[in-house]
């Protein structure tokens, strides 16, 4: 599903769990008590086996990360990120991001365009190409040499969005393409983006669902929650709720777009690699995942169960 205009939101039942209050943190987002909702480890990457607790807020439904590591840098190592070795590679790979620009240009065709967290800038290689002027911030220093001299964008590194946020003016577009979930604080930038949006302008984002059928069934093995790297996973009726208080409605709403199945692929394949120990049976469940994926798509394109969304807000 994916459209225009002012979009209801629907209400998804999260994943069940026991809500143990003896064991509860407050919430970063509303304040309220959270219940313990589960344990898991850094299974995506591996970089040690140090346990990683999650909770659930029972009154706004947000899931994060608690306590957050002080040392989280160290679980970004340096092959996080893959750099194009050409020009020509990195056009090649930015063909994957084109639905992303499909659903911008659906809102707004041309302007100033900030992304944050672009990595090496396969989105704005296409933005930029497309006609809008880019600018991004990125926290990784060799991705922002990447995007000055191969993507040709102008690159603010920080690990802190809204202190170069606050720098930069205005935008017709700002986006956030699976960062949001990795910001210690999204809340407060959430917050301050319609400050920086021009009149008519669009906030885009994608990020993991919470209200997956994936997370419902795999729970501490589901891809997505990549811990310790995602610190909140953010139910769409939340993220809307908290736009809406800015100032913000509702462009366009999908967990079924084109680049959400892809992630659904993503997440079926790899949580079932989860299960196994030994890399000949992950290399098989890799391929029944592929199958899995795409026997249960017609349900996932149902209901907002896709393993991500993404949302676009107009000021």
């Amino acid at each position: 599903m994916g459209t225009t205009g002012q979009v209801p939101i629907p209400s998804v039942r999260l994943p069940a769990s026991r809500h143990r209050l003896s064991t509860s943190q407050t919430c970063p987002q509303c304040g309220g008590a959270s219940g313990s909702l589960l344990r898991t480890n850094d299974l995506n990457r591996g970089v040690d086996n140090r346990p990683f607790s999650y909770y659930r807020c029972v009154h706004c439904g947000l899931v994060f990360l608690s306590p957050i590591p002080a040392d989280l840098g160290r679980y970004y190592p340096e092959t996080y990120y893959v750099l194009p070795p050409s020009q020509r590679q990195l056009a090649i790979e930015a063909q994957s991001h084109q639905p992303k620009l499909d659903i911008v240009q659906r809102l707004v065709s041309h302007g100033r365009m900030l992304e944050i967290g672009s990595a090496y800038g396969a989105f704005a290689f296409l933005a930029k190409r497309a006609g809008f002027e880019v600018e991004a911030i990125e926290m990784d220093e060799r991705c922002c040499r990447f995007l000055e001299d191969a993507v040709g964008v102008r690159a603010h590194q920080s690990d802190d969005p809204l202190s170069s946020l606050e720098r930069l003016g205005r935008f017709d577009v700002i986006a956030l393409w699976h960062v949001i979930e990795h910001l210690r604080d999204p809340w407060t930038l959430l917050d301050t983006v319609p400050d920086h949006l021009l009149p008519g302008g669009v906030l885009a984002i994608a990020t993991p669902n919470p209200g997956s059928l994936q997370f419902r069934i795999f729970r501490h093995r589901w891809a997505h929650l990549d811990a310790p790297r995602h610190l909140h996973l953010i139910p769409m009726s939340l993220l809307e709720s908290r736009m809406h208080k800015a100032g913000m409605t509702v462009a366009y709403v999908s967990s079924s777009d084109r680049t959400g199945l892809g992630w659904n692929i993503f997440g079926w394949r790899e949580s079932l690699a989860h299960l196994a120990q030994t890399a000949g049976v992950r290399g098989c469940l890799r391929m029944i995942g592929r199958v899995l994926a795409r026997v249960v798509a017609p349900m996932e394109r149902r209901d907002f169960l896709g393993s991500t969304y993404t949302i676009a807000f107009r000021k």
